[in-house]
């Protein structure tokens, strides 16, 4: 499966529904494996971390506190003293303790998330080296109204990605967001991507536009943009990034 796809600027989009790219070779995969080993590993860890943290708390607030020793009998002669009230144990040394906790918990999670984005960056350069990657981005034409509702991509004649688009990734797109719909390997070279792209005009008259675009691989990774728009002699642009 491709990686899910991001909108890159300062808007944010939501994770797509599917996505199909070319195969990689046995070795990307070998090494795709020990970097899911490894994030696995870091969670368990972090989990298992909780549990002995959890578990430690509930042992400091359940001890119970220290009895109060006996009174010796009053001697002869001398007036019955009242017993003394016990005072009730200060909480500030459990509230401190728990405060402690939850800093080195939010550290914890601080350093696996770190991780584990280094792991997913490591990951897509044993994936996609600088070789054989190609990268495609979508951006809306600025202004345009139109509502997108698909996009599908083929490159040489192979499904590459189909993108089903939420309200939430339609308004990044319209507020200037970049989405990259696919990441994958080819040879370099000429190649042909085939783009189809559906959704609803302002009207709410149906669109749908097919283009067969060019473009061609060289040596270092290869970024290739398409711009939609719903109106004009150009619906998708191709453009290089």
């Amino acid at each position: 499966m491709a990686r899910r796809s991001r909108i890159k600027n300062t808007f944010d989009i939501e994770t797509g529904r599917s996505f199909t790219h070319l195969r990689s070779d046995g070795w990307a995969r070998r090494c795709r494996g020990l970097a899911t080993s490894a994030a696995c590993a870091l969670v368990v860890a972090f989990l298992l971390g909780l549990g002995s943290a959890h578990g430690w708390a509930e042992q400091k607030n359940s001890q119970a506190p220290p009895k109060s020793q006996p009174q010796p009998p009053p001697q002869k002669g001398q007036p019955e003293q009242p017993p003394k009230q016990e005072q009730p144990p200060k909480p500030q040394a459990s509230k401190d303790q728990m405060k402690g906790l939850d800093e080195q918990i939010q550290e914890i999670k601080t350093d696996v998330l770190s991780m584990t984005a280094e792991l997913s960056r490591l990951e897509e350069k044993l994936l996609y080296p600088s070789g054989t990657q190609v990268a495609i981005f979508v951006a809306l034409s600025k202004g345009d109204t139109m509502r997108l509702d698909a996009v599908r991509l083929k490159i040489d004649g192979q499904l590459a990605a189909h993108y089903i688009y939420s309200f939430k990734e339609l308004e990044a797109l319209r507020k200037g967001g970049v989405q990259r719909i696919y990441v994958g390997n080819v040879a370099t070279g000429d190649h042909q991507l085939e783009v189809v792209v559906d959704g609803k005009l302002e009207s709410g008259a149906d669109f749908s536009r097919t283009e067969h675009l060019a473009f061609r691989k060289e040596v270092k990774p290869k970024l290739v943009g398409l711009t939609l728009a719903s109106s004009g002699n150009n619906p998708i642009a191709l453009g290089e990034w």
